[in-house]
């Protein structure tokens, strides 16, 4: 169940034509804050804006005829079902997703635009999990999990895979690469094409404080679940505990796991706004607010690769945070 660098390429072949192959850009202004050289990956960009629609494309579109006409259900609070929605739209198959119903309305709104049935459920009473399996086994239809799954990981390794090829065509070498945590299907892909293509490229991953389940259970080297009692602004991040295929490739790759505070991802989204000129969403801020803050150290004098991973924010809640009143 192991993904290789030969699977990342294939999902890139696949995904070529329907998936943008989003630019490095870098801000003069950053690396004078940071006394560093950053190139910034803005998968704020992607289709749906997220990195999500790559791995839900690439598992879709291998799915049977059959399988597609019984087509699939997914459960997320947005950026998934953006992206398994949109993809089913494109391949021609019904998508019904299982959202909280406390999920930002832009990401609900989003996800039924794209023609998905939505499900709501109360995330602290009932488990999406056994929503899912329940419609699924009605239907007949398939489940695509939002991380745990290789065809999966194989599309979001591409976003590493573009990362890197971008890099070498501008003669860079990354010392570190910054990438967002959740169950870890976005970080285990991109750390499997980071390190096949620049092996000596440390991968930091960034997770917000109360949910760092991944750094505990790389610290104990097995996999952590946690039974967090608040919420986090990152609403995307906030997964109990590393998956069971995301984790092993962590634990082989990943050389350290910073932790941000809410108010450190807020001044990271401001500073996005003001000075980057882009809209990222709190959980696509964690790398930017985990530089900002001083808390991923350089292994060399070699250039910093930071992933914002999406830019789907509920409009009031930026204004909120645009306001300094989060």
């Amino acid at each position: 169940m192991s993904v290789t660098l030969a699977d990342i390429e294939a999902a890139a072949g696949r995904l070529k034509g329907h998936a943008v192959e989003t630019p490095l850009i870098e801000s003069p202004a950053l690396n004078d804050r940071l006394g560093r050289r950053v190139l910034i990956k803005p998968e704020t960009l992607q289709r749906v804006g997220a990195f999500k629609f790559r791995g839900a494309f690439n598992r879709l579109v291998q799915l049977s005829p059959d399988e597609r006409m019984r087509g699939v259900v997914a459960f997320s609070s947005g950026n998934h079902a953006q992206g398994v929605a949109l993809a089913a739209k494109l391949l021609g198959m019904p998508a019904l997703i299982v959202m909280p119903a406390d999920a930002p309305t832009v990401k609900v709104e989003a996800t039924r635009g794209y023609g998905a049935e939505i499900r709501l459920y109360d995330r602290l009473t009932e488990d999406r999990v056994t929503i899912a399996a329940q419609i699924a086994a009605e239907r007949g239809s398939v489940v695509v999990p939002a991380f745990d799954d290789p065809h999966i990981i194989a599309g979001q390794g591409t976003v590493g895979l573009e990362l890197i090829r971008q890099a070498q065509a501008l003669d860079v070498t990354f010392d570190v690469v910054a990438c967002p945590i959740g169950g870890g299907g976005l970080l285990a892909g991109v750390s499997t094409a980071v390190k096949a293509l620049s092996p000596n490229t440390a991968i930091v991953g960034i997770e917000p404080t109360g949910f760092d389940d991944t750094l505990r259970s790389l610290q104990k080297g097995e996999r952590v679940t946690l039974t967090p009692t608040t919420r986090s602004l990152c609403d995307a991040l906030e997964s109990p505990a590393p998956g069971e295929l995301t984790f092993p490739v962590l634990l082989k790759t990943v050389v350290d796991v910073a932790l941000v505070t809410d108010a450190e991802v807020a001044e990271a989204m401001r500073y996005a706004f003001s000075v980057l000129k882009l809209v990222v969403e709190p959980g696509g801020s964690v790398g930017l607010a985990a530089l900002l803050a001083g808390k991923v150290k350089s292994w060399s004098d070699g250039t910093t690769g930071l992933i914002l991973s999406g830019g789907n924010v509920d409009p009031e809640l930026f204004a909120k945070v645009l306001r300094k009143e989060l």
